[in-house]
């Protein structure tokens, strides 16, 4: 089944996936590219990184700035207490930024979970090969990571596409490579990729909803046209590009 995309936020999402509206812009769109918002038993509005807190929530597609503004004005709490119905509620001061530390987490976790399945690749030497031989399905480099490094392995794996001159590009991730070291238990992690598609729509969650927060969904990748699901560093459907021998976990 081919997947469609989310042209707006750059998000890659399934049929039929339900739709959220943010509580700020009163904008509709799919629940993984927003984030959602929940209320501790003493009235404490949390992030919900990964959706998955009981009781009701407010969903919120704006970014750090933009929630900044809002908290500022009175705006969010006013959208809050719509939202829940006017309960009582705690907004914390910081709230902007347990946010973001808590959709680093999210994505850093999933990282790590795919790390531990094996399906992660790091180094350049290893992703280059398997990029030429058409086994990735996902790349990305760290914000601080080299142009020439990058582009090369960018190269490698339009060449193991069959998409040269497409502009195909891994996405550059708002980590450096000292924080994806750590995340991730390894020296100096500058380049990642994944060998499985499934890997890599599961890591697309997180990883838009963090880019769409900071500001930079429609910042990643190479500016070369790309589609959205390059922007996020996958691997196009395999009716654009092939998938060629990717193994399926």
């Amino acid at each position: 089944m081919r997947i469609p995309h989310n042209e707006r936020l750059g998000s890659v999402i399934t049929d039929g996936e339900p739709e959220r509206k943010c509580i700020l812009s009163g904008a509709h769109d799919v629940r993984d590219a927003l984030v959602r918002l929940a209320i501790s038993p003493d009235g404490e509005v949390l992030p919900d990184a990964l959706a998955r807190a009981p009781g009701r929530g407010a969903w919120i597609g704006v970014s750090r700035a933009e929630l900044e503004t809002a908290l500022t004005k009175g705006k969010l709490k006013g959208a809050l207490a719509r939202a829940f119905k006017g309960a009582t509620l705690s907004i914390p001061a910081d709230l902007p930024e347990r946010i973001e530390a808590a959709l680093l987490r999210a994505f850093t976790d999933r990282l790590g979970l795919e790390m531990k399945s094996g399906r992660l690749l790091v180094g350049s030497d290893r992703i280059a090969e398997h990029a030429r031989m058409g086994k990735v399905a996902w790349l990305a480099h760290a914000a601080d990571a080299g142009e020439d490094g990058s582009r090369k392995l960018d190269q490698a794996w339009r060449v193991g596409q069959d998409a040269e001159g497409s502009g195909m590009a891994g996405v550059t991730l708002p980590l450096d490579r000292t924080t994806l070291s750590v995340a991730l238990g390894r020296d100096n992690v500058v380049h990642l990729a994944l060998t499985d598609r499934s890997a890599a729509q599961r890591l697309a969650v997180p990883l838009q909803r963090l880019l769409r927060y900071l500001g930079q969904g429609e910042k990643t990748g190479q500016d070369h046209g790309e589609a959205p699901a390059q922007r996020a560093g996958l691997l196009p459907h395999d009716d654009d590009l092939r998938l060629k021998d990717v193994p399926k976990q």
